[in-house]
């Protein structure tokens, strides 16, 4: 037996014995385990599952054991991914600065900085948000106004932050800032991370048509930031900003992946709503749901191979541009064909009469047309691929 084969068997005994029964089944929204400084669970298996998963420094499988990691080489990663699959594992936790900040500061953040974030961050101590859109400075991402000036070993940060994740919820954030009022749009910028509850910090959530919203608006009032908080070189955030946004866009797609239903429970769907169909309408719907599978599936395999190129160290950044377009899209889809496999049944908002399945399904579907937004618009995406991954010309 080879050491990959023997892995493999110790990995598939280790989930088999740790992952509680309950932790195998699809994950609705409210029982997302989002790690931070008020951690809850909503059963004693999700807290299980949490602790035997951060004891065996698998929340970030991949990264060095001193920072908290698992310390596990490609293979083996791949290895953990695939058992977990197979066993319809649950993420343990949810963590937006492991997806996205986590990879950039392990590439650029100093030592000191590694030892002091990344740590509590692979043990889901903290959680982070992002604040990169402003009101005026979404598309343009690069024309923000959020100003840092220096004022002795700290700077003073005022501005607002919009369309932020989480931000009611986090304990801290990554956040782009303008150190460089007089430099060129792109060269004035620097990224820095900062503690929510910094004095001068204040959240307002977003109300969307769903009836629920993660998004909220963060206005900075005279915020001080110490200095060392700076990650990279002053007014060098943009380079940094391209590499984060290209883990937001996987990050994205992680989204889509444990969104609830998945396309796979499309068929299920098509049995419980459409057991006789026979019309041309209903089997044209069938052919509809059966073609958001294949897509569902060559989207995987798709998700495979960026892994896979990431891991030989090569350039995987025109795959996670169109990944994050097409799977948004794909769930915008999967929602059209479930409301119309459904037919009046997808109508529920409240009140008797309509499942909780289908009230949820309802919610989702509103969210959905979100997520073709959130992480950079559809439109935005598909100018970024024409540009960076065709190397098409500027329209005239």
């Amino acid at each position: 037996m080879t050491d990959i084969e023997q892995f493999r068997l110790q990995t598939r005994e280790w989930l088999e014995a740790n992952c509680p029964t309950s932790m195998r089944t699809p994950m609705p929204i409210d029982e997302m385990v989002w790690g931070g400084r008020n951690l809850s669970f909503v059963s004693e298996d999700q807290r299980l599952w949490f602790e035997r998963m951060r004891d065996k420094g698998w929340f970030v499988p991949d990264w060095p054991v001193g920072y908290g990691g698992g310390g596990l080489d490609p293979q083996r990663l791949a290895v953990l991914e695939s058992e977990m699959r197979r066993l319809r594992c649950r993420p343990p936790q949810i963590n937006l600065g492991i997806w996205m900040l986590g990879p950039v500061l392990l590439e650029f953040g100093t030592e000191e900085q590694k030892r002091e974030l990344l740590p509590p961050m692979a043990r889901g101590e903290i959680r982070w948000c992002q604040g990169f859109s402003e009101p005026n400075a979404g598309s343009d991402l690069a024309s923000l106004q959020t100003s840092a000036r220096e004022d002795g070993d700290a700077f003073i940060i005022n501005g607002t932050k919009i369309w932020t994740s989480y931000g009611n919820m986090s304990d801290w954030m990554y956040a782009l800032v303008r150190t460089g009022p007089k430099e060129p749009k792109h060269a004035g910028i620097s990224l820095i991370v900062l503690d929510m509850n910094s004095a001068g910090v204040n959240v307002e959530p977003i109300d969307l048509i769903s009836g629920k919203s993660s998004f909220c608006q963060v206005f900075f009032d005279d915020v001080r930031v110490p200095k060392r908080q700076l990650i990279g070189e002053l007014n060098g955030g943009w380079p940094l900003a391209k590499a984060l946004l290209q883990h937001e866009r996987r990050a994205m797609s992680k989204f889509s992946e444990i969104s609830l239903p998945t396309h796979f429970d499309l068929l299920e769907y098509l049995r419980r709503y459409l057991p006789d169909a026979s019309s041309p309408g209903e089997i044209a719907l069938q052919q509809r749901a059966v073609s958001c599978l294949m897509e569902e599936h060559a989207f995987r395999l798709t998700h495979r191979r960026i892994n896979e190129t990431m891991r030989a160290r090569q350039d995987a950044s025109g795959l996670m541009a169109i990944s994050k377009l097409v799977h948004s899209e794909q769930e915008r889809d999967k929602f059209e064909v479930l409301l119309d496999v459904m037919g009046q049944r997808a109508l529920g908002w409240s009140g008797d009469g309509f499942s909780e399945r289908e009230l949820a399904l309802t919610n989702t579907w509103l969210n959905s047309f979100a997520q073709t937004i959130a992480g950079g618009s559809s439109e935005v995406q598909l100018n970024v691929i024409a540009k960076r991954v065709l190397g098409l010309p500027e329209a005239k």
